[in-house]
């Protein structure tokens, strides 16, 4: 049997991740072209690397098809409902950071905390006669933060391009999204509500609690985490 690694397959966080595991004695690298979705691994006896869009993996941990998984802490919230009851936190990585923020228009003056969203959705929808949008593609992580926090008048749309423009093309009123320095939406004349984010993402290896895990396999991924000096959980 082999243990199956999924780690993002392109870009920053590809590289990345590469390097974190380059740096704790483990080598992976892709197999032939970018077309290729799998890879080798020197380092590791036992390990496959499996290449997958970071959107991909947790739902690939979630249905068993691969063991451990490199990808945003999230998108493994937002994609997996009870996201502790199918995979496991095992490290942070320290890249990949972004926070996932609320923002509504520097206009709004009077808008600085949630609370000050919660009246302004409830005079929004007095005014227009139908519900704030919030443009975003995080829709649990930002349903579940704005349930917690008393905000129910507002209509969550999805964002599948640049989510900093809706509010400039009148398709939303607010936004949440991931931003790491702030500058895309300041362009955007957007600002952030609440002194903190609804969640500080960075990229994670988790373990799949719903992967078939056989006395091998869990023998190969012990000696792996001995190997990168990290602990099951």
């Amino acid at each position: 049997m082999t243990v199956k690694l999924g780690v993002p397959s392109k870009g920053r966080l590809m590289e990345k991740t590469f390097d974190w595991f380059g740096e704790r004695g483990v080598t992976l690298s892709r197999a032939g072209s970018e077309r290729e979705y799998t890879g080798a691994v020197a380092g590791a006896d036992g390990v496959e690397l499996i290449l997958l869009s970071a959107g991909e993996i947790p739902r690939e941990m979630s249905a068993g098809h691969i063991h451990l998984g490199v990808t945003g802490s999230d998108l493994v919230r937002d994609k997996l409902a009870h996201w502790e009851t199918q995979v496991s936190e095992i490290a942070e990585m320290g890249f990949g950071h972004a926070d996932l923020v609320l923002a509504v228009p520097m206009a709004w003056v009077d808008v600085d905390s949630l609370d000050d969203l919660d009246a302004a959705a409830a005079a929004f929808r007095a005014r227009h006669g139908h519900r704030l949008r919030i443009a975003t593609k995080y829709h649990r992580l930002v349903r579940d933060h704005l349930r917690e926090h008393g905000v129910a008048d507002y209509l969550l749309v999805d964002s599948q391009g640049a989510t900093e423009g809706t509010v400039r093309n009148e398709t939303a009123e607010a936004i949440a999204d991931i931003t790491s320095t702030g500058d895309t939406l300041r362009a955007n004349h957007l600002k952030v509500l609440g002194q903190e984010p609804i969640h500080r993402s960075q990229a994670t290896l988790f373990k799949a609690r719903r992967a078939d895990w056989t006395d091998e396999d869990r023998a190969i991924c012990a000696a792996l985490f001995t190997k990168l000096g990290v602990e099951s959980r």
